[in-house]
């Protein structure tokens, strides 16, 4: 059963999440090299490719959070808690990318937040902790591949959002392997097949909404 002081680090970080403006605790990555100019539909397009990133770091925070709070290993919650405060640096430069790019977050950063906490706590509480951890590692891989699309997508002479992009990927390559050496179990081939179905309905719906 979580201590209060866990439900309370949980509710706040469920706030800050979806209520204040993050602050990250690494340089934003950058191509000094590099000079962005976009036209309004390079930027109107980047601007929706961010915004899905975005949703995937706040899905991110809810999915560690989450993870960390059902847990019954104190090193595995250290291990959630410390991945988590990586993917803060994530969602403010996601943040701070939009709004150069005159974007906005997803609207349903609510449901979204909601969703990936209840998959969490659910693989947490039913499958123990090393199912827990393979949830981590599949969903981390499939972030990563999703990562290298965006790559592919956007403006040629986006360097700003690229390079935010690239940083970020290589922290999910990292963190999976991670979860794959504290013991994560593979997961079976239909959970992976729903797991990639449900992201993407939420990448779908979050590039327009």
């Amino acid at each position: 059963m979580p201590s209060v002081d866990q439900v309370c680090r949980t509710a706040d970080s469920m706030l800050r999440t979806l209520f204040t403006i993050p602050h990250a605790s690494r340089s934003r990555p950058t191509v000094p090299e590099g000079t962005t100019e976009l036209s309004a539909a390079e930027k109107a397009h980047a601007g929706a490719l961010m915004r899905v990133n975005h949703v995937g770091e706040v899905c991110a925070q809810a999915l560690y959070t989450a993870q960390a709070l059902v847990t019954k290993s104190p090193a595995l919650r250290r291990h959630f808690e410390h991945a988590a405060a990586e993917e803060t640096d994530h969602l403010a430069w996601t943040r701070q990318r939009l709004d150069e790019l005159g974007a906005r977050p997803s609207l349903l950063n609510p449901l979204w937040y909601a969703g990936a906490f209840g998959l969490g706590a659910i693989a947490g509480q039913l499958g123990g902790d090393r199912w827990s951890l393979g949830f981590v590692v599949e969903t981390e891989n499939q972030v990563a591949a999703h990562l290298q699309s965006h790559l592919d997508g956007l403006p040629a002479n986006d360097h700003a959002s690229k390079a935010i992009v690239v940083q970020m990927k290589d922290d999910e390559e990292r963190h999976a392997q991670q979860a794959q050496q504290a013991g994560a179990l593979d997961l079976p081939a239909p959970v992976k097949t729903l797991m990639t179905l449900a992201a993407k309905v939420m990448t779908t719906v979050a590039h327009r909404i």
